[in-house]
């Protein structure tokens, strides 16, 4: 990695795409009114996603249904009772706090279906303060059975498809995956997307090809019982040691919600964990005779604990379904007597229910439900969804006993809520907490781990204020690649004055890559820059900015996260930024397209004229001397890397078309091209399908294309997205149509 210490206004000539020719899509105008911008109906408290535990506080939450299952909205304070170790507690907080945004419908099963060879709409970027709910669907593929897996799949991809929502902030997870996975919080759909297809059995787990192990005949010889009883404890062993891993990772995706907001829930789907035997005493690993309770049960305590602590609700999903328990076409059942093949029988029978229990004792004791025995898993999911449409936040003012020093840490305070309203209800809440406030839990972070801190969070830190803008590019002898670019505010910056004019800065800089399965790619780059700037140069850097670039090889199509942070060492600000780029496998000679460029200007183009002199060698960096007709001088917000751009403006963009079909007869592609405007999710712009235009082209595989648009005046200042849709009238059906987008912001 190298650090340029250039203008902003220079970028654009940086990158190998910035070849906008006006011979390619033309020039149209931008002037539609902005739609109104739906507002929530009811305003979220002040710390409404946390569950507070202090001296002169205790706050929780809780879902009120009636006998038919349905949300209760209406209670009012002199209706609820909350009581502390059996002893009823005064009302200090009360309100009904709901997680859907006013002005979004939801979909529904009768909604039109979604149109999978339709350009996706570009994802809006959610603030905190924009999130409603905080999901992560974790897929216990330590636990899923080859037989479950394609039909948990499929229901995450109607998942993604119909039942998201605006507001909700989702991770999908997979147990046996890496940890990075938890980097995948987000709102954009190709991440989603790119986790879902993650999904696959994971053979060294511990579910089989079907979530029941078929009978085997018993192995022959004297020896044999005892063979089998060995591995009867071998696997048994196995399937708790999994177990563990499994509630481990869900254990680290809690800690992860734990600051995010939001309604906070996870979604379990596995196949279950024993956490107790059917019997009452049985024999541990060792031989010892011990009561019959696994080792998965310990590591659960701890962790509903942790659940409860963090405000992070656990529903939990048996992926299995319904089961048939007799004798299957798999069962051998030669060598075994009718008794022995009842017993089999039972004996599966019992392991449904021992490894449901752990999903069920999950699910209650964190304040979520537990669905079973059905087929419909998306069903299920709609199910934990609607229960989350709303809840309860209800305070009380503890006595000085519930906290004391001597036996706090060790006292479990049980709590409990009664309606007094006439009629049948159900309620679920937290059962409880240790007599030990969140102040006293809190740990000091380091240097270091505040940074990793920064690093994960799915919104950044912007105590350094950064801008990254990463793309995908292909080239004939460097193969695929990921050009990023990070913009630095250098006001956020220290700098201190030494002689002979010069400026001094010191900061540190990680850098990390990510695989869709969130695994690293690389391994983290951490290094620490001091700048040394002369007067002229700190001042163009304290007015334009620092330039950071990175560029990483990809050797395999997939979707990549990028995660930078920044650290100030004078004043230990941290700032960060993630960028996720979508790589396609151009091997397999499919429609494809490159990052797509943006960059601003106050003039028209020249036609015949382009803005850079050389795109297509991903090595190559133009003349940094050579003026860039098309940012104004000093424009540093117009730039590739910021995308500040003010009404009037003409925006400039470029991109490269891979992979197009040529036709026979003429030897030509036939493409169309369209532009589409978005301010969230609403179009404001849609521009015509106009053919592209050959000519002038090199390389037929990797097409230069771009245009300019002209936004209107009266655009309201807001954040904005560009699509671009590209149309392969030679190609297939189901491969026609790519997109790319790139966000940008209007201001004033």
């Amino acid at each position: 990695m190298k650090l340029f210490m250039l203008m902003k206004r220079r970028l654009g000539l940086l990158f190998l795409l910035a070849v906008l020719g006006p011979n390619l899509l033309g020039q149209q105008r931008v002037t539609p009114p902005a739609p109104p911008v739906p507002q929530s109906t009811q305003q979220k408290p002040d710390d409404a996603d946390v569950v507070k535990i202090t001296t002169n506080l205790v706050q929780v939450d809780a879902v009120v249904t009636d006998k038919n299952g349905k949300l209760v909205t209406d209670l009012r304070p002199e209706e609820v009772e909350i009581l502390e170790d059996d002893r009823k507690q005064k009302i200090s907080h009360f309100s009904y706090n709901t997680t859907v945004t006013a002005g979004q419908p939801e979909r529904t099963a009768n909604d039109t279906p979604v149109d999978k060879n339709a350009p996706p709409i570009p994802p809006s970027k959610l603030k905190p303060e924009d999130v409603r709910r905080t999901i992560a669907v974790v897929v216990d593929d330590l636990g899923l059975s080859f037989e479950s897996t394609a039909y948990v799949r499929r229901a995450l991809k109607k998942f993604v498809d119909e039942q998201i929502q605006p507001g909700d902030l989702v991770a999908i997870i997979r147990t046996g995956g890496g940890m990075g996975a938890l980097q995948q919080f987000t709102s954009d759909k190709r991440q989603l997307y790119a986790a879902v297809e993650r999904v696959k059995w994971n053979s060294i787990g511990r579910g089989g090809a079907s979530p029941f192990a078929p009978m085997d005949p018993p192995t022959p010889g004297p020896k044999g019982p005892e063979v089998d009883a060995a591995r009867e404890e071998l696997d048994r062993f196995r399937e708790d040691v999994f177990a563990v891993g499994t509630l481990g990772a869900i254990s680290y995706v809690v800690r992860g919600l734990n600051e995010l907001p939001g309604r906070k829930s996870i979604l379990l789907v596995s196949e279950g964990f024993r956490i107790f035997g059917s019997d009452v005493l049985g024999k541990n690993y060792t031989g010892k005779t011990q009561s019959k309770e696994y080792m998965a049960m310990d590591r659960l305590r701890r962790l509903i604990d942790q659940a409860n602590r963090a405000s992070v609700v656990i529903y939990t999903m048996n992926a299995m379904g319904l089961q048939y328990f007799g004798v299957r076409a798999a069962d051998n059942t030669s060598g075994r007597t009718a008794g022995e093949v009842d017993d089999d029988v039972n004996a599966r029978r019992n392991a449904a229910w021992e490894t449901q229990s752990g999903l069920d004792y999950l699910a209650h004791e964190t304040g979520g439900i537990s669905i079973r025995n059905t087929n419909d898993l998306t069903g299920g999911i709609k199910r934990v969804l609607d229960d989350q449409r709303g809840y309860y936040l209800i305070g009380y003012r503890p006595d000085n006993a519930t906290f004391d020093p001597r036996t706090g840490r060790r006292t479990f305070h049980k709590l409990s809520l009664k309606i007094t309203r006439p009629g049948k209800f159900n309620v679920r809440m937290r059962n409880g907490f240790y007599g030990v406030t969140d102040a006293e839990r809190a740990e000091p972070r380091t240097l270091g781990q505040e940074m990793v801190a920064a690093l994960v969070s799915p919104f950044g830190a912007t105590g350094v204020h950064l801008q990254l803008t990463s793309l995908f590019a292909n080239d004939v002898k460097a193969g695929s690649y990921m050009r990023s670019v990070l913009h630095v505010d250098t006001r956020d910056l220290t700098f201190t004055d030494e002689p002979n004019n010069v400026h001094q800065c010191v900061f540190d800089v990680v850098a990390i890559t990510f695989g869709d399965n969130g695994a690293v790619v690389d391994q983290p780059v951490g290094r620490t820059y001091t700048l040394a700037l002369p007067d002229e140069v700190y001042k163009r850097a304290t007015r334009d900015g620092l330039v950071y670039y990175l560029t990483v090889p990809i050797k395999k199509a997939g979707a990549y996260q990028l995660r930078i942070s920044l650290r100030d060492t004078a004043t230990k600000r941290i700032g960060s930024a993630s960028q996720f780029i979508d790589v396609p496998d151009l091997k397999k000679n499919r429609l494809a397209l490159s990052g797509l460029v943006l960059k601003g200007s106050s003039a028209r183009r020249t036609p015949g004229k382009s803005l850079s002199a050389n795109a297509s060698d991903a090595n190559t960096v133009s003349n940094p001397n050579q003026t860039d007709e098309g940012v104004d001088q000093g424009n540093a917000d117009a730039s590739p890397a910021v995308r500040h751009f003010k009404g009037g403006m003409f925006l400039d963009y470029g991109f490269v078309i891979y992979n197009a079909q040529v036709e026979k007869t003429s030897n030509q592609p036939r493409l169309m091209t369209q532009v589409r405007l978005f301010r969230g999710s609403t179009v404001v712009f849609s521009g015509n399908e106009i053919p592209y235009n050959v000519n002038n082209q090199i390389d037929l595989k990797r097409l230069i294309a771009g245009g300019q648009l002209q936004l209107g005046t009266d655009l309201v200042p807001g954040e904005y997205a560009l699509q671009v849709i590209v149309t392969d009238l030679n190609a297939d059906e189901k491969h026609r149509t790519v997109s790319q987008w790139m966000d940008f912001e209007i201001v004033k």
